[in-house]
Protein backbone atom coordinates (compact mmCIF):
# COMPACT_ATOMS: atom_id res chain seq x y z
CA UNK A 1 0.00 0.00 0.00
CA UNK A 2 1.31 3.39 -0.90
CA UNK A 3 2.12 5.64 1.76
CA UNK A 4 -0.15 9.31 2.02
CA UNK A 5 1.99 11.90 0.66
CA UNK A 6 1.21 15.34 2.57
CA UNK A 7 0.62 18.62 1.71
CA UNK A 8 2.78 20.00 4.11
CA UNK A 9 4.94 19.32 7.48
CA UNK A 10 1.56 20.28 9.46
CA UNK A 11 -0.63 18.31 7.75
CA UNK A 12 1.90 15.32 8.06
CA UNK A 13 1.84 15.30 12.06
CA UNK A 14 -1.60 16.17 12.27
CA UNK A 15 -2.80 12.58 14.14
CA UNK A 16 -0.07 12.97 16.84
CA UNK A 17 -2.12 13.67 20.05
CA UNK A 18 -1.50 14.27 23.30
CA UNK A 19 0.42 11.47 25.30
CA UNK A 20 2.34 10.20 21.85
CA UNK A 21 5.62 7.83 22.25
CA UNK A 22 7.58 9.82 19.62
CA UNK A 23 10.92 8.84 17.66
CA UNK A 24 12.65 11.47 16.38
CA UNK A 25 15.82 11.06 13.69
CA UNK A 26 18.93 12.31 14.15
CA UNK A 27 22.38 12.28 15.48
CA UNK A 28 22.97 15.86 16.43
CA UNK A 29 21.53 17.97 13.32
CA UNK A 30 22.29 15.50 11.23
CA UNK A 31 19.34 13.71 9.92
CA UNK A 32 17.13 15.78 12.49
CA UNK A 33 13.64 16.25 10.92
CA UNK A 34 13.56 19.74 11.92
CA UNK A 35 10.18 20.97 9.98
CA UNK A 36 8.46 17.66 11.30
CA UNK A 37 9.49 18.62 14.64
CA UNK A 38 8.90 22.56 14.63
CA UNK A 39 5.21 21.30 13.22
CA UNK A 40 4.75 19.05 15.60
CA UNK A 41 5.01 22.25 17.97
CA UNK A 42 2.42 24.17 16.33
CA UNK A 43 0.44 20.70 16.28
CA UNK A 44 -0.08 21.60 20.20
CA UNK A 45 0.76 17.85 21.41
CA UNK A 46 1.82 17.37 24.79
CA UNK A 47 2.68 14.85 27.72
CA UNK A 48 5.19 13.25 24.54
CA UNK A 49 7.29 10.40 25.52
CA UNK A 50 10.72 11.36 22.80
CA UNK A 51 12.97 9.05 21.76
CA UNK A 52 16.48 10.66 20.73
CA UNK A 53 19.74 10.63 20.76
CA UNK A 54 19.90 13.66 23.18
CA UNK A 55 17.63 15.82 24.40
CA UNK A 56 17.86 19.08 21.95
CA UNK A 57 20.45 21.88 21.19
CA UNK A 58 20.55 25.48 21.28
CA UNK A 59 17.10 26.83 20.70
CA UNK A 60 15.42 24.49 17.82
CA UNK A 61 13.83 21.46 17.15
CA UNK A 62 13.07 19.22 19.92
CA UNK A 63 15.04 21.90 22.29
CA UNK A 64 12.07 24.34 22.07
CA UNK A 65 9.33 21.19 22.32
CA UNK A 66 11.54 20.73 26.00
CA UNK A 67 11.30 24.45 26.47
CA UNK A 68 7.67 24.70 25.93
CA UNK A 69 6.98 21.46 28.55
CA UNK A 70 5.34 19.25 25.90
CA UNK A 71 7.91 16.69 26.59
CA UNK A 72 7.37 14.59 29.74
CA UNK A 73 9.78 11.91 29.44
CA UNK A 74 12.84 11.48 27.10
CA UNK A 75 14.70 8.48 26.34
CA UNK A 76 18.14 9.61 25.17
CA UNK A 77 21.91 8.30 25.39
CA UNK A 78 22.95 11.91 25.62
CA UNK A 79 21.46 14.50 27.72
CA UNK A 80 23.71 17.29 28.27
CA UNK A 81 25.73 19.33 25.77
CA UNK A 82 26.89 22.72 26.38
CA UNK A 83 23.82 24.14 24.29
CA UNK A 84 21.26 21.45 26.31
CA UNK A 85 20.65 24.43 28.37
CA UNK A 86 16.34 23.93 27.97
CA UNK A 87 17.16 20.57 28.85
CA UNK A 88 18.80 21.39 32.13
CA UNK A 89 16.21 23.69 33.19
CA UNK A 90 13.31 21.45 33.06
CA UNK A 91 15.19 18.67 34.72
CA UNK A 92 16.21 20.19 37.47
CA UNK A 93 13.23 21.56 38.10
CA UNK A 94 11.63 18.20 37.97
CA UNK A 95 9.52 19.04 35.10
CA UNK A 96 10.72 16.13 32.69
CA UNK A 97 11.58 12.75 33.10
CA UNK A 98 14.72 10.81 31.90
CA UNK A 99 15.51 7.62 30.90
CA UNK A 100 19.11 7.31 30.06
CA UNK A 101 19.96 4.32 28.09
CA UNK A 102 23.88 3.37 26.63
CA UNK A 103 23.75 4.85 22.75
CA UNK A 104 24.44 0.85 21.52
CA UNK A 105 21.59 0.14 23.68
CA UNK A 106 19.20 2.49 22.31
CA UNK A 107 19.49 1.88 19.10
CA UNK A 108 19.10 -1.89 19.78
CA UNK A 109 16.23 -1.51 21.51
CA UNK A 110 14.13 0.15 19.09
CA UNK A 111 15.97 -1.98 16.42
CA UNK A 112 14.27 -5.03 18.55
CA UNK A 113 10.75 -2.98 18.64
CA UNK A 114 11.07 -3.00 14.77
CA UNK A 115 12.24 -6.86 14.39
CA UNK A 116 9.64 -8.43 16.87
CA UNK A 117 11.87 -9.39 19.67
CA UNK A 118 10.96 -9.84 23.01
CA UNK A 119 14.46 -8.32 24.46
CA UNK A 120 18.18 -8.79 24.28
CA UNK A 121 20.79 -9.46 26.82
CA UNK A 122 23.70 -6.79 26.78
CA UNK A 123 26.50 -6.65 28.95
CA UNK A 124 26.33 -2.82 28.71
CA UNK A 125 25.86 -1.47 31.89
CA UNK A 126 25.73 -4.41 33.97
CA UNK A 127 27.26 -3.56 37.55
CA UNK A 128 26.10 0.15 36.85
CA UNK A 129 23.02 1.86 38.65
CA UNK A 130 21.66 1.37 34.81
CA UNK A 131 21.20 -2.35 35.72
CA UNK A 132 19.24 -1.51 39.01
CA UNK A 133 15.50 -3.23 38.65
CA UNK A 134 16.36 -4.67 35.57
CA UNK A 135 16.79 -8.66 35.13
CA UNK A 136 20.45 -9.87 34.91
CA UNK A 137 22.00 -12.95 34.23
CA UNK A 138 25.19 -14.86 33.59
CA UNK A 139 26.63 -16.09 30.51
CA UNK A 140 29.56 -17.97 30.00
CA UNK A 141 31.01 -16.21 32.85
CA UNK A 142 30.21 -12.57 31.94
CA UNK A 143 27.46 -10.49 33.43
CA UNK A 144 24.55 -9.04 30.67
CA UNK A 145 21.44 -7.03 31.70
CA UNK A 146 17.92 -7.57 30.09
CA UNK A 147 16.62 -4.58 27.96
CA UNK A 148 13.21 -4.45 26.23
CA UNK A 149 12.90 -2.86 22.67
CA UNK A 150 11.17 0.65 22.15
CA UNK A 151 8.29 0.48 20.77
CA UNK A 152 6.23 4.33 19.35
CA UNK A 153 3.38 5.57 18.07
CA UNK A 154 5.47 7.48 15.94
CA UNK A 155 9.09 8.03 14.47
CA UNK A 156 9.79 11.32 12.59
CA UNK A 157 12.50 10.94 10.18
CA UNK A 158 14.46 12.63 7.61
CA UNK A 159 15.36 11.39 4.27
CA UNK A 160 17.06 12.17 0.72
CA UNK A 161 14.12 10.97 -1.22
CA UNK A 162 11.15 8.81 -1.31
CA UNK A 163 9.21 7.29 -3.90
CA UNK A 164 5.59 7.03 -4.34
CA UNK A 165 5.61 3.89 -3.02
CA UNK A 166 7.56 4.77 0.09
CA UNK A 167 11.00 2.97 -0.64
CA UNK A 168 13.52 5.72 1.06
CA UNK A 169 17.26 6.60 0.30
CA UNK A 170 18.98 8.79 2.60
CA UNK A 171 22.15 10.94 2.35
CA UNK A 172 25.09 9.33 3.83
CA UNK A 173 25.64 9.26 7.71
CA UNK A 174 22.22 11.65 8.02
CA UNK A 175 20.24 8.20 7.85
CA UNK A 176 21.46 7.26 11.63
CA UNK A 177 18.46 6.10 13.47
CA UNK A 178 16.01 6.81 10.13
CA UNK A 179 16.02 3.04 9.53
CA UNK A 180 15.46 1.64 12.71
CA UNK A 181 12.84 4.14 13.70
CA UNK A 182 10.84 3.73 10.76
CA UNK A 183 10.31 -0.43 11.79
CA UNK A 184 9.73 0.27 15.19
CA UNK A 185 6.78 2.87 15.06
CA UNK A 186 3.06 2.32 14.22
CA UNK A 187 3.48 5.51 11.74
CA UNK A 188 6.40 6.57 10.56
CA UNK A 189 6.48 10.07 9.08
CA UNK A 190 8.89 11.26 6.68
CA UNK A 191 10.57 14.31 5.29
CA UNK A 192 12.25 14.30 2.37
CA UNK A 193 13.86 16.83 -0.29
CA UNK A 194 11.55 15.41 -3.30
CA UNK A 195 8.91 12.29 -3.87
CA UNK A 196 10.07 10.53 -7.31
CA UNK A 197 8.21 8.30 -8.91
CA UNK A 198 8.01 4.47 -8.28
CA UNK A 199 11.10 3.07 -10.55
CA UNK A 200 12.99 6.41 -10.36
CA UNK A 201 14.91 4.80 -7.27
CA UNK A 202 18.00 2.28 -7.68
CA UNK A 203 16.59 -0.85 -5.72
CA UNK A 204 20.03 -1.72 -4.76
CA UNK A 205 20.16 2.04 -2.55
CA UNK A 206 17.29 1.64 -1.28
CA UNK A 207 17.70 1.46 2.76
CA UNK A 208 14.13 1.57 3.70
CA UNK A 209 11.23 -0.49 2.42
CA UNK A 210 7.77 1.45 1.84
CA UNK A 211 5.68 -1.16 3.78
CA UNK A 212 7.27 0.83 6.78
CA UNK A 213 6.69 4.35 5.75
CA UNK A 214 2.89 5.91 6.45
CA UNK A 215 3.24 9.79 5.32
CA UNK A 216 5.84 11.32 3.02
CA UNK A 217 6.56 15.23 2.55
CA UNK A 218 8.47 16.62 0.14
CA UNK A 219 10.32 19.79 2.15
CA UNK A 220 13.41 20.12 0.41
CA UNK A 221 16.53 21.53 1.95
CA UNK A 222 17.93 18.53 3.00
CA UNK A 223 21.52 18.59 5.01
Amino acid sequence: MAPRIANSAADAVAEIKDGSTVLIGGFGNAGQPMELIDALMECGAKDLTVVNNNAGQADAGLALLIKERRVKKIICSFPRQSDSWHFDEAYRAGEIELELVPQGNLAERIRAAGAGIGGFFTPTGYGTLLAEGKETRVIDGKGYVLETPINADFALIKALKADTMGNLVYRKTARNFGPIMATAAKQAIVQVDEVVQAGDLDPENVITPGIYVDTVVALGGNK
